[in-house]
């Protein structure tokens, strides 16, 4: 009997390349590669071209059981485009919803949508985490594009009945992280003096394992449909504590300075860099409990251990 076929999206990317990876190890199910760029999965699995602003660019789905869209026009700290929602719109709105067509014309069975924890909000009150069950407010373009495809693909699935689940995960690290996650293991690495040594927020994260470990037992998972899940390591950390513990991980000391945060955002007021220091000094926590309710799911790797393997990557990198 053939393994049931699963097609990943953004498979060029962070995410998409490490579902893809963790189906070819589990050899359970046959992976199909759909990606914009170079890939390091050529000659590993079927890859195909696609783009999700062109109709006739899309992936063939015949005899695909599930899709795993995790391709996105994703959020950056710097955006340049002048209507910037109405560019996240073009890719993770319509763009989605055109594969998500495309996908219960074909006969796909279930379609697991990886969206962002930005659709609950931007922040939380220590303490108390955002759940799954909260009503959305998300703030930025990059959040009100998911949130409005998250309730585009609800609608879809109304009418097609064609399963929808969804994930919203935090920031997401892990062996290749890149972005804000890169430049915080550089500054450490070098030892670079960081102001960061008395922040008292919470935040969740979640390593790459965990969450594509969720992903894959979303595939399958009879509660899993039309569901929607937040995900997490199970811990949350400070900001301070995270660098401490990145540090550890690289094998050096952090060179924390205790400045107390109001002193943080005065200078971002000053400087005009309040978004950042919000992130650094402000609370983002989820509650995973659903995912043990319903799915039996806990996170599979702790923190100390996925900082390490982030870590051990990263320190590979350098020397190569």
């Amino acid at each position: 009997m053939n393994a049931p076929k699963i097609l990943v999206t953004g498979a060029s990317g962070f995410v998409g390349e490490a579902v893809v990876f963790r189906l070819l190890l589990d050899k359970k199910f046959t992976p199909i590669a759909a990606a914009r760029g170079a890939t390091r999965l050529n000659g590993l699995c079927t890859v195909v071209p696609f783009e999700l602003t062109d109709s006739k660019a899309l992936p063939n789905l015949n005899d695909v059981q599930v899709v795993i869209h995790a391709a996105a026009r994703v959020h950056v700290m710097n955006e340049t485009a002048v209507d910037a929602l109405t560019e996240f719109r073009k890719v993770n709105v319509e763009g989605t919803l055109r594969l998500a067509r495309r996908a219960a014309e074909s006969g796909v069975k279930r379609f697991i949508f990886i969206s962002s924890i930005k659709v609950n909000g931007e922040s939380t009150v220590l303490g108390k985490p955002f759940k799954a069950s909260d009503f959305p407010a998300p703030a930025d373009p990059y959040g009100v594009s998911k949130y409005e495809a998250e309730e585009a693909l609800k609608q879809l699935s109304l009418d097609t009945g064609m399963e929808v689940v969804i994930i919203r995960p935090p920031l997401v690290y892990g062996p290749g992280v890149k972005a804000n996650f890169l430049s915080m293991l550089s500054w450490l690495n070098k030892g670079v003096p960081l102001p960061l040594g008395a922040i008292r927020n919470r935040r969740s994260l979640v390593a790459i394992g965990n969450l594509i470990d969720l992903i894959v037992t979303c595939i399958e998972h009879p509660a899993a449909a039309n569901q929607i899940f937040l995900v997490s390591d199970g811990e949350d950390l400070s900001t301070t504590q995270l660098l401490r513990r990145l540090a550890s991980a690289l094998g050096k000391r952090a060179w924390l300075l205790p400045l107390p945060e109001w002193l943080l955002k005065l200078a971002a007021l000053a400087l005009g860099k309040q978004t950042i220091v919000q992130r650094i000094c402000g609370s983002l926590q989820v509650d995973i409990s659903k995912n043990r309710e319903i799915l039996g799911w806990t996170p599979t790797i702790n923190i100390e251990k996925a900082m390490r393997q982030t870590a051990g990557h990263y320190l590979e990198k350098q020397t190569k």
